[in-house]
């Protein structure tokens, strides 16, 4: 499905689960209408997949030519996933601020995408400089963990703040929020890497569910950012080919505002700008005229062209 809608990575989160939780938090009571059992171990594991569907998934992505990874939602979720060969690992928000487990995970050597939920701009200072010495490949994203994210929480400008700070390395997003717009947004503002949540039906139990996306809403979201990736274009601004006939019809030129005879030496309330034919001197150009001498006789309402012009282009006082 994902192939289908034209994502480059299927990334699901990996748990081992009496290495994530502690005992008391596997034991505990879990009675929201979105669980899988009587307690929150029960339903954990009712959710997680075996390390035999995690290599078939992988096999699968493969065949279909999509990439797979997972996040590592603790250290030996990581060393079962560096075993799986995946080709990145993703760091959940929950293990940004957990320095001990940056540092093994880094040390893997594979790239890695960290989310940024639940931190401060001094905390994810603290994580570049411990995971940039040991490995430089790299991305900040911009996140917040609220499920579903309303919109005057997800403070988009943090991705211009991580540019600023840490302009060597790619910053992106991973969004909760309901619709695209937003991450479509935040590709504008130079996300690299967007991450959203899938799912097949929305209705379907679980509280993820509602914050993420159905198949033909990530179709729509990946052709939104594959479009707004050819828009961001250049940051030179100059006249662009597409833009010649436009010129063409409707660019503006220096006309003579009076008769003006032969010899002549050009005032500016001898000059006005019209849409004229054929073209001649661009509007930019009028102050530059002035003090010019003409060498034939130019009638009211002409445009003034370079023909019309002495050849040289030192101004008489």
């Amino acid at each position: 499905v994902l192939q289908d809608c034209g994502a480059d990575c299927a990334k699901f989160q990996k748990s081992e689960l009496e290495y994530k939780f502690n005992k008391k938090a596997l034991e505990r009571p879990y009675t929201s209408q979105h669980s899988w059992g009587k307690t929150y171990g029960e339903h954990k594991r009712h959710l997680e997949f075996s390390h035999d569907q995690y290599r078939e998934l992988k096999k699968y992505a493969q065949e279909v030519g999509i990439f797979f990874t997972a996040s590592g939602m603790d250290e030996m979720a990581v060393e079962f996933l560096h075993e799986l060969d995946v080709p990145f690992f993703k760091v959940g928000s929950g293990d940004t601020n957990n320095f001990p487990y940056l540092e093994k995970t880094a040390k893997k050597g594979r790239p890695m995408v960290i989310s940024s939920g639940m931190q401060s701009m001094n905390t994810m200072h603290q994580v570049y400089q411990i995971v940039k010495p040991i490995n430089p490949k790299f991305c900040f994203l911009q996140c917040t963990s609220a499920y579903p994210l309303q919109p005057e929480d997800v403070n988009l400008r943090v991705i211009t703040a991580y540019q600023s700070a840490f302009p060597d390395i790619p910053i992106g997003y991973s969004g909760h929020e309901t619709g695209i717009a937003i991450s479509v947004a935040a590709v504008a503002m130079g996300a690299k890497v967007v991450e959203r949540h899938v799912t097949l039906d929305k209705t379907w139990k679980g509280s993820d569910h509602q914050a993420s996306l159905e198949p033909n809403e990530l179709a729509e979201l990946v052709k939104a950012i594959r479009t707004v990736e050819k828009a961001m274009g250049s940051p030179v601004k100059q006249l662009l080919p597409c833009e010649m006939a436009c010129n063409e019809k409707l660019g503006k030129s220096v006309v003579a505002k009076v008769t003006i005879p032969e010899g002549t030496v050009l005032t500016l309330d001898m000059l006005t700008v019209k849409v004229g034919e054929p073209k001649g001197f661009p509007p930019e150009a009028i102050f530059d005229l002035v003090g010019r001498k003409v060498k034939i006789n130019i009638e009211e309402d002409e445009t003034i062209t370079e023909q019309a012009m002495e050849n040289h282009v030192k101004k008489v006082k």
